[in-house]
């Protein structure tokens, strides 16, 4: 009886159909740490040029890249090198990605040679195999120098090419965030940064919740979406989904874009032993869609996780933005062809420009306006200084059409000239710059100068004006002290 039963429990080696796959030194050690930190039901791959890297790794699936072109011992810091290696042991990979793979996380850390060389070829490979591809990047802190920055962003620009979602983490922000960190403890922010991003997309899978969120649902979120941006964060305390949902949205992940203008977004919230309330939910969902705008497909799941205590947890996916180009970074030399005015090609000028923009910028157009010259006809007047002006002539001249045909002529009416209008007063003016002159006028008086005839005044006793006034107030005559005409002091 008991042999008659069907045994209907998996397989427990059974392959999962999430691999995250580290490429390079810097994925390399993304990917150990993320093991060491343990993510569910998750499969960790790690692929390098370096066979020393590869031998202290605890990860189980390891794959060694350019066997015989490199002979283990590392790309040498040249893209082309882990490129050609990638290509070399491509087959080794297509190997472990056609194990029941779903969906594969590519890290590495851009700027070295196996990680930017050989990233873009994993990726393409997988890519063909028709797994959902999602590549989580690095860009090199600032101090690594140069040349590591303009390989990375070469890697990136090849990577993007072969991936349904893109992350790029800007290991610089990581630093501004936390300060002067030493050497280890910078690199291993890194790394815990990269474990996050990993970590909160695969269990949004793999984790199972009341609200449960299924692969379908992140392939419908991320596939074919280009650039994606992530934040996630835990907050606890009072007010905790508000706090944790806005931590996340300000997180270094998101190389200071926000989820405006998404048209997907998947959410996941995680809570411990104090579980998270409908009402903390419609706190969180609210907020994200006030911030994203209405146009945007919000697919939200829960689950629980015991370590986070009385914490909670929210991780934010925005994809599906109006444009494919990378969140901006740095500001590198560009070798830019300057076309003047003119038409003549100046000589090569280093512009300054932005190696990636989230807006998309307006196409210029230094193509060549191609001008025809037209030439301008000239109508010429011809005069015979012999002709015989008594003939009439047959000739149409110049003005001779009717709209110069004159009608009538005005009687022409000379001008008269008016006289300037300060000549009199010119003339009448007495000259004063003779000192004779000034001495006589001073002795003859202004007004008879000017012929102004000036009448005696009456002798005060002659005039008739009253010096006082009569009232018939009791009869009285008397002074008035306010009398117009006279006054209280006499000087």
């Amino acid at each position: 009886m008991a042999e008659d039963l069907i045994n209907f429990e998996l397989p427990s080696n059974r392959a999962s159909i999430i691999k995250v796959i580290g490429v390079g030194g810097g994925g390399g050690n993304a990917v150990n740490h993320m093991f060491q930190l343990g993510i569910k039901d998750v499969d960790f791959v790690v692929c390098n040029t370096d066979h020393q890297a590869l031998v202290n790794s605890p990860v189980e699936i390891k794959i060694q890249l350019g066997s015989s072109l490199t002979e283990g011992r590392g790309a040498g810091n040249k893209p082309e090198i882990g490129r050609q290696a990638a290509i070399e042991n491509i087959q080794d990979v297509t190997d472990v990605l056609s194990r029941n793979t779903k969906m594969v996380f590519i890290t590495a850390g851009m700027g070295g040679g196996t990680g930017t060389g050989a990233a873009p070829i994993i990726a393409k490979a997988a890519k063909e195999l028709g797994i959902l591809t999602v590549a989580i990047v690095t860009i090199p802190f600032r101090n690594e120098g140069k040349r590591r920055i303009a390989q990375a962003v070469e890697g990136i620009e090849a990577i993007e090419k072969h991936v349904d979602s893109l992350l790029v983490i800007n290991n610089e922000k990581i630093r501004e965030m936390y300060g002067d960190l030493k050497i280890s403890e910078a690199f291993s922010k890194a790394d815990d940064v990269l474990a996050i991003a990993a970590k909160g997309i695969a269990e949004i899978i793999t984790v199972h919740g009341y609200i449960n969120v299924d692969f379908a649902d992140v392939e419908t979120v991320m596939a074919n979406s280009g650039v994606a941006i992530m934040g996630s964060a835990r907050a606890s305390g009072d007010s905790r989904a508000i706090k944790a949902v806005k931590a996340a949205l300000q997180s270094p992940l998101l190389n200071n874009n926000d989820i405006s203008g998404a048209r997907n977004i998947l959410l996941n919230v995680t809570s411990g032993k104090d579980e998270i309330t409908m009402d903390e939910i419609g706190q969180i969902t609210d907020y994200i869609q006030a911030v994203a705008g209405e146009g945007a497909d919000l697919i939200w799941g829960n689950g629980t996780d015991p370590n986070l205590g009385d914490d909670l947890n929210v991780t934010v996916i925005a994809t599906g933005f109006c444009t494919s180009s990378i969140p901006e970074l740095y500001i590198r030399n560009k070798q830019v062809d300057v076309v003047m005015l003119d038409g003549e090609r100046s000589e090569n000028r280093v512009v300054k420009e932005s190696m990636f923009e989230v807006k998309d910028r307006p196409s210029i157009s230094h193509k060549r306006e191609r001008l025809t010259e037209q030439e301008q006809s000239q109508r010429t007047i011809e005069f015979d200084v012999y002709a015989d002006v008594s003939k009439p002539s047959t000739e149409k001249g110049l003005f001779d059409d009717d709209e110069f045909l004159v009608t009538s002529v005005k009687t022409q009416q000379t001008a008269t000239k008016e006289p300037p209008v300060k000549t009199g007063t010119r003339q009448n003016a007495t000259p004063l710059t003779v000192k004779a002159n000034i001495d006589q006028l001073e002795k003859i008086p202004a007004y008879k100068r000017k012929n102004i005839k000036l009448d005696d005044s009456e002798h005060s006793k002659a005039s008739n004006v009253s010096r006082f006034t009569l009232s018939e107030e009791e009869g009285d005559i008397f002074l008035r002290s306010d009398n117009a005409y006279l006054h209280d002091n006499v000087d």
